[in-house]
């Protein structure tokens, strides 16, 4: 099917993954960076969104690559087990949805959501030989999911065949967001799109379906563009009926392991399909992460909700672009906590141990930054 109308004459961002694995619907764009503290205060102070900014990326330590390394390795069969669990919720919702045997259609919320997308996209290949189509799609909090990369795939798919997918939740504010936006979208144009979020791990209990519960270090989580095609965070759009941008980081492809991930993690797919994953509602889990954000207003002060983040995930991203001003953790002796050590290690970051109050294994707090005088 040729491009929509509205997409001519658009040039969407390159990746390093293999075309048939996913599409990034984001327009390339020039990266202007700002410095961390220069952002923390434009986003603090009211200036500017969050979703306009981007900060430069640094090739990883040697040390902090070997981390991610190992992580892979020990970690790559338990995320290749939750990914297969994911596909088979994935194929029996899709398959209760459509009522032709259409094509699945894979939107990942771009990027940390996007090699969860590829994986999942493997698998259901594999594992049911189904046909699928995977889309990377930006949603910025507070302005939503893109409504034009949508209006995109809508042109190509039927609504039932859609599923959003990411790797992982923090507080549910993507989850919330996203049921939101496809609301309103659905409103304005007729659609029948359903907003429910599908995740690897769901430590928040927010998200409608997902592998587990169990907060654990998803390895690319510890990795930003050399993880996810070498595309940058994705920013809000400039003139109205734009897709979202994103810039090509072709300065960080030496230390590119896109595809080594997405490869290291699918040969451990099993044979046949494991039991269908965790479908339950995750309200007990939703609650204890509700009272932990609670506690931490009591423990470390008032502060912002925005600037909790809770998860190895989530406190990982802190850690990498953003100002943290303490991590919190269950237990520092964790596997999955390590690379935070390290990174707070080389960042200054204060390090606290809250054993027995966690429903998280770890938990960044990011520090407010005082406004110019």
């Amino acid at each position: 099917m040729s491009t929509p109308e509205f997409l001519t004459g658009t040039r969407l961002v390159r990746s390093t993954y293999a075309p048939e694995d996913v599409t990034y619907l984001l327009r390339e764009i020039q990266a202007q960076f700002v410095s961390v503290e220069e952002k923390e205060r434009l986003i603090q102070s009211g200036e500017r969104h969050y979703g306009q900014l981007l900060s430069p990326e640094q090739p990883p330590r040697p040390e902090y690559q070997a981390l991610f390394e190992r992580a892979l390795h020990e970690g790559a069969p338990q995320l290749a087990r939750h990914v297969a669990g994911l596909a088979r919720v994935v194929h029996e919702e899709v398959r209760i949805r459509r009522r032709v045997n259409s094509a699945i259609v894979l939107v990942s919320l771009a990027r940390g959501g996007t090699p969860i997308g590829v994986l999942v996209t493997r698998a259901l290949r594999s594992l049911y030989g189904e046909e699928v189509h995977h889309y990377g799609v930006s949603i910025v909090r507070d302005h939503g999911i893109d409504g034009v990369a949508l209006d995109f795939i809508r042109a190509r798919h039927t609504d039932g065949s859609v599923i959003f997918l990411d790797g992982w939740t923090g507080k549910g504010v993507i989850a919330a967001e996203l049921r939101r936006s496809v609301k309103t979208y659905n409103a304005t144009r007729g659609s029948a799109l359903q907003g429910e979020l599908f995740v690897v791990s769901d430590p928040g209990g927010a998200a409608a379906r997902c592998a587990t519960r169990l907060d654990y270090l998803v390895p690319n989580a510890m990795l930003g563009a050399t993880v996810a095609g070498l595309v940058s965070r994705t920013v809000l759009p400039g003139p109205a009926g734009d897709l979202h941008g994103s810039a090509f980081l072709a300065q960080l492809a030496a230390h590119d392991v896109t595809r080594h991930f997405v490869d290291t993690v699918s040969l451990h797919f099993p044979g046949q399909a494991p039991p269908e994953g965790n479908r339950l509602s995750g309200q007990d889990v939703y609650k204890a992460a509700q009272t932990f954000l609670h506690d931490v207003q009591h423990h470390a002060g008032p502060r912002p909700v925005n600037h909790v983040k809770p998860g190895v995930g989530e406190a990982t991203r802190v850690l990498l672009r953003r100002a943290p001003e303490v991590l919190i953790l269950r237990d520092p002796h964790a596997p999955e906590v390590q690379h935070l050590l390290s990174l707070a290690q080389e960042r200054q970051v204060p390090v606290q141990v809250w054993p027995g109050v966690m429903p998280y294994s770890a938990c960044a707090l990011i520090r407010s930054v005082e406004p110019d005088p």
